[in-house]
């Protein structure tokens, strides 16, 4: 019989796997443009995909963005630098936690990304101060701090070896 620590352990790799996965799916859509999110009612491979020239940050950043902070981020919207760390956040992110390679540094990176896409859409308009990307830091912070060995991930079968 599993003890209840075994069983959260598999609820935690579970919530990785899903949240590396929101991060992985965000950078392919992007990348893309699968209709989802990016080029949503325009159909496959529109021009807004970034292999086909668009900008990933330009929609979002240049008129989505609310509250005290969006002119600051309506002045990084489309700039390619921008784009290229978001991207590469994302592919980051999404790869260390849905393969569980470098699960600490890719909670480091979710946090700071996080909270960035948080304090752009200052402030959240269901709950005041606190939407789903506070929710995803905690977890990244549950991530960070947890002292257990991961399961599921590509480097398991090594974990325990001398």
């Amino acid at each position: 019989m599993a003890k209840s620590s075994d069983k959260s352990s598999y609820a935690l790799a579970a919530l990785r796997v899903m949240l590396g996965y929101i991060f992985l799916w965000a950078f392919i859509d992007k990348l893309f443009g699968f209709g989802f999110s990016t080029c949503k009612g325009l159909g496959n491979s529109c021009s807004q995909a970034w292999i086909h020239g668009g900008s990933p940050t330009a929609g979002f950043l240049g008129h989505a963005t609310t509250g005290p902070l969006a002119s600051s981020y309506h002045h990084l919207a489309g700039h390619v630098v921008i784009d290229l760390l978001f991207m590469l956040g994302l592919l980051f992110v999404g790869v260390g936690l849905f393969f569980g390679t470098w699960i600490k540094s890719a909670a480091v990176a979710g946090i700071a990304m996080l909270f960035l896409m948080w304090s752009s859409l200052l402030w959240p308009a269901n709950a005041p101060g606190v939407d789903e990307h506070i929710i995803y830091i905690f977890v990244m912070l549950v991530f960070l701090f947890n002292k257990a060995p991961a399961k599921w991930t590509v480097r398991s079968p090594w974990i325990n070896l001398p």
